[in-house]
């Protein structure tokens, strides 16, 4: 059966990974891997979630299965992290929100509603946008085009165009939008952009397909879905796909949310009993242990605020970086990367040519993808003199 397979190159942040661990440069630096790293260069397992672990595992009286639908409990209160208790569409019972494995889950999930509902959708997606959107989406069936979002060349985003792209919709298409953070630019919609978006998506009857992949690493928990709830006040139908991954630091977990916002309570009832059919063919099942803690520490006023604390300090530090990062990059006399500073969340394009990181990768062992693409959380004081004066090398 299998002997006409061929293998396929590996996915270019795994092949990155497996580089970096190979390289016996003690000053190597990992600039690739998208997940947030301390000063020492850890992922760490968040106090909060130590604690809430520690109460599962004294109280968890059964392993068996949660059901399609996920832990109630989880659900109530991730959507209600996303659009706030006195949201609208929360009061009025017509948004439901269904536990998956992590965002990615959600993402395919979704994908699968749209197909069912409307099988001739087009979904648009931000040029650029993260490396997975297009398999996990595209592997549904949907048709893709692309809408203009940033320029590298530029180091700013290309409002006007993506205004004119999305402009040519059709009613019943789909937009990929990152509700903040993107992934792979760092350059997010001000509150101006979000209301210009509202306003042509439901002037063209466009459903808006959130993803919420970073919610409280960028200004605040509240701030960062203000385009999100704007979305939601203003239009009938909303999809978002939610990760708890890097908020919560559970990667390997894989706790994320799909909330779906409908016109009536009959349709969002409809749609819950779709997603739970899409479930069921899918994974069945969802995992229950990573849900379980962010229900715990969501409903408990201790470890909410704790994990609060927690995530702040996550976000003070990498815009601490981003600040820190510049003034090197100047100092080094490599250009102007003041933009760097005023973009959000773990990632920024540099904006290298593809030599030029192949060179930081050989003569210098910076790793990073070929786009110049770089995990701001993987600057150190350690290292961040030595990534400017190498990539001030590069630049002369």
């Amino acid at each position: 059966m299998f002997e006409d397979l061929q293998a396929l190159a590996p996915d270019p942040i795994l092949g990155l990974m497996a580089d970096f661990r190979a390289d016996t440069n003690h000053r190597k630096v990992d600039l690739g891997v998208g997940i947030y790293k301390d000063a020492d260069g850890n992922t760490p397992v968040l106090e909060s979630v130590k604690a809430a672990e520690a109460y599962l595992l004294q109280r968890q009286s059964s392993k068996a299965y949660i059901g399609p639908a996920g832990n109630p409990e989880f659900n109530h209160l991730l959507q209600s992290l996303l659009l706030g208790e006195g949201h609208p569409v929360v009061s009025s019972g017509r948004a439901v929100s269904i536990q998956m494995p992590g965002g990615c889950g959600a993402l395919r999930a979704g994908a699968e509603l749209i197909k069912r509902a409307r099988p001739g959708a087009t979904l648009w997606v931000s040029d650029p946008t993260w490396a997975n959107h297009i398999p996990l989406l595209g592997s549904a069936g949907l048709k893709i085009v692309t809408y203009p979002y940033y320029s590298v060349e530029q180091s700013a985003i290309r409002f006007e165009a993506m205004l004119q792209a999305l402009e040519q919709t059709d009613p019943g298409d789909v937009v990929l939008l990152h509700g903040c953070c993107h992934n792979p630019c760092g350059a997010d919609l001000d509150p101006g952009q979000w209301e210009k978006v509202a306003e042509l998506l439901q002037r063209r009857k466009v459903l808006p397909f959130i993803d919420v992949a970073y919610q409280g690493f960028g200004e605040g928990l509240d701030a960062d879905v203000a385009g999100l709830r704007l979305l939601a006040q203003r239009l009938g139908e909303v999809l978002v796909a939610s990760s708890c991954s890097k908020n919560f630091g559970l990667y390997r977990e894989r706790a994320g949310g799909l909330t779906v916002i409908g016109e009536t309570r009959a349709q969002v009832a409809a749609v819950h009993s779709q997603v739970c059919n899409i479930v069921r063919s899918l994974w069945s099942m969802p995992p229950d242990h990573g849900a379980a803690v962010v229900a715990t520490i969501l409903g408990s006023e201790n470890l909410r605020s704790q994990w609060q604390y927690e995530l702040a300090r996550m976000r003070d530090r990498i815009n601490v970086v981003r600040a820190q990062l510049v003034d090197g990059l100047t100092m080094a006399g490599a250009g102007e990367f003041g933009f760097i500073a005023r973009q959000r969340g773990m990632f920024s394009f540099l904006g290298l040519a593809p030599d030029q990181v192949e060179q930081l990768r050989r003569q210098f062992s910076i790793y990073m993808v070929d786009s110049s693409r770089i995990n701001v959380a993987g600057i150190s004081a350690e290292n961040c003199e030595y990534v400017c004066d190498a990539i001030a090398s590069v630049c002369r």
